[in-house]
């Protein structure tokens, strides 16, 4: 990739390697996001899909490789709040007693000041992001009281408050009944629409071609980044996954 493109990219990882004591996790990873498109993250458990998106929010550091985001050091671009992330259900305590307006609350605190007292502007922030996921009537709500899906989007609304630009979507349809998906999918395409870059890591095999531009098939490294059809074709999936796609739903 020339010097240029990497500069022009909203996600620009390459050769990044990771491994949990002598267990690899990422091995000469590489891939690149274009600005405002959703790109589909495919494969199986232990694949390294959570650690890449670990990876990139400094949650792991990389024995080898480099991580950058709209052309500058990740680290930087997590300091101006640039990346947002929306876990895994099972990442999160549902217990603590924070209400969703909390929840999304968070995701001005880097633009606050140490005491982190909310200003105006923050208020107004976390207003238009509920009313955008749809959960403005339930901002008082405790989180661990959501659905599944109502859980999701206000992981999504917190990154909208922050103001990121690129959001990595860890297993957003896991634990979600399909109106809910549905609800999610056209919001993250909407996202796009305005110049959002989306990585989402998803073992929703059906609903890929509604949802993303692109897709990434990993297994700790890049096997396949193209067209959602492309990935999808069974000779793909069998490099993924080591199946046929219709024998393989369950596997994640």
């Amino acid at each position: 990739m020339t010097n240029a493109a990497a500069a022009s990219a909203a996600l620009d990882v390459q050769g990044v390697s990771v491994a949990y004591g002598d267990v690899p996790a990422l091995e000469d990873c590489s891939l690149t996001l274009a600005r405002g498109r959703v790109t589909g993250l495919i494969g199986m458990n232990g694949s390294g899909k959570s650690t890449l998106f670990k990876t990139v929010m400094g949650v792991v550091r990389p024995q080898y490789g480099t991580v950058r985001v709209d052309g500058e050091d990740a680290a930087r671009a997590r300091a101006r709040s640039a990346i947002a992330y929306v876990p895994q259900t099972e990442e999160v305590d549902w217990d603590f007693p924070l209400s969703v307006r909390d929840v999304v609350m968070m995701g001005r605190y880097g633009s606050m000041g140490p005491m982190r007292r909310p200003r105006a502007v923050d208020h107004a922030a976390v207003d238009e992001a509920l009313a955008r996921v749809e959960l403005t009537d339930l901002a008082g709500r405790q989180i661990g009281r959501l659905s599944g899906g109502q859980r999701k989007r206000a992981f999504v609304a917190r990154g909208l408050a922050q103001g990121a630009g690129l959001l990595l979507l860890d297993e957003p349809f896991a634990g979600v009944d399909k109106r809910s998906e549905a609800t999610m999918v056209t919001l993250l395409r909407e996202l796009a629409a305005e110049g959002r870059t989306l990585l989402v890591s998803t073992h929703d095999l059906h609903a890929l071609p509604a949802l993303a531009d692109d897709a990434i098939l990993l297994l700790r490294r890049t096997l396949f980044h193209g067209s959602v059809a492309e990935a999808l074709a069974p000779e793909n999936l069998t490099r993924a996954f080591g199946m046929e796609w219709g024998s393989q739903e369950g596997a994640a």
